[in-house]
């Protein structure tokens, strides 16, 4: 079985230099990085990743702690776990995940917290471990989310330039930042083009947005554009409207939130703003694992810019 010394000598480089290599790869080049890796490669050498852990007194071990339902996220989910997974796995960590009953399961040497809303902010400042929050928050802690004004300020001037003349807002009704954030991008694009501003909010789930539409039939005049805080009650407006034979996108225009699986499987197939989740998932892990490394050191926040997608429910 190769050792560490088997590898420096392979690539000419100090035992010192294999091992800055393994445990603090940001400390070092891209040129000797390759060189390691390669002889690494080569001579099949497998890290002791047990003794390292033991050594640095850690147990590789990262946490995912989920605060929301996942029935109504789980497309979403499995992107965001994939990109935390392969960020993870470059540093030999491992992911263990967690809901509300199992926060105390096991050590880790942090966590990433998602689903938090503002009631769970009275017993996160007493965590003992580095965290890491996705979704923003305004009380300072370190998170990655997506620039959500930016999107819906992107989906409302989309379905504004298509000519739509009458432009209500599905919103998500929860009192959290990022649901305002989607608000504001509403409101600031109609007051831009003064336009009346008409909300409407639901649990987020397809078919309270289809009900709404349903029972309210006759109530939207054709030439009428929802932009919608998510591909799920996107989704049910479309379902509403086509239930009632609304012809989309020629009368009815649907723009959704997220851009993870449920757009593309709408009909029609759904315009919608493009959350980088994978990407997102990498920055959490790449974040707290700098926090881990840096002793509980804070890390600010990781923004990233949102996409449209244009497809078919919109003209």
């Amino acid at each position: 079985m190769a050792t560490l010394t088997d590898v420096a000598k392979k690539a000419n480089v100090s035992k010192m230099t294999v091992s800055r290599v393994l445990n603090h790869p940001e400390k070092v080049t891209d040129e000797l990085k390759e060189l390691v890796f390669q002889a690494m490669k080569e001579l099949n050498y497998r890290p002791n990743i047990a003794a390292k852990a033991l050594a640095n007194n850690r147990s590789q071990v990262i946490n995912f702690f989920i605060l929301e339902e996942m029935d109504t996220t789980e497309p979403y989910f499995m992107s965001l776990l994939m990109g935390i997974s392969r960020e993870l796995d470059k540093h030999h960590y491992s992911l263990q995940l967690l809901t509300e009953n199992s926060i105390d399961t096991g050590q880790s040497d942090g966590l990433i917290i998602t689903g938090m809303r503002k009631s769970d902010f009275l017993w996160i400042k007493d965590l003992d471990k580095p965290f890491i929050l996705f979704g923003e928050n305004k009380l300072g802690y370190d998170y990655v989310d997506t620039d959500n004004q930016k999107g819906v300020e992107l989906s409302t001037e989309y379905v504004i330039s298509l000519g739509y003349e009458h432009i209500v807002f599905i919103g998500i009704d929860v009192d959290e930042p990022f649901e305002c954030s989607r608000e504001k991008g509403y409101l600031k694009m109609m007051k831009k083009h003064h336009l009346e501003p008409v909300i409407y909010k639901f649990e987020n789930c397809s078919r309270y947005a289809r009900c709404f539409i349903e029972s309210n039939k006759g109530k939207f005049p054709k030439n009428t554009a929802f932009v919608c805080a998510s591909d799920r009650l996107a989704i049910g407006i479309e379902r509403g409207l086509l239930s009632q034979d609304c012809i989309i996108p020629d009368d009815f225009g649907v723009i959704g939130y997220d851009g993870v699986f449920l757009d593309q499987v709408a009909y029609p197939r759904l315009s919608t703003i493009k959350q980088p989740v994978l990407e997102m998932g990498q920055a959490c892990a790449s974040l707290l694992l700098d926090k881990i490394n840096q002793r509980g050191e804070e890390q600010g926040f990781k923004i990233f810019e949102p996409t449209l997608i244009k497809r078919d429910s919109t003209r």
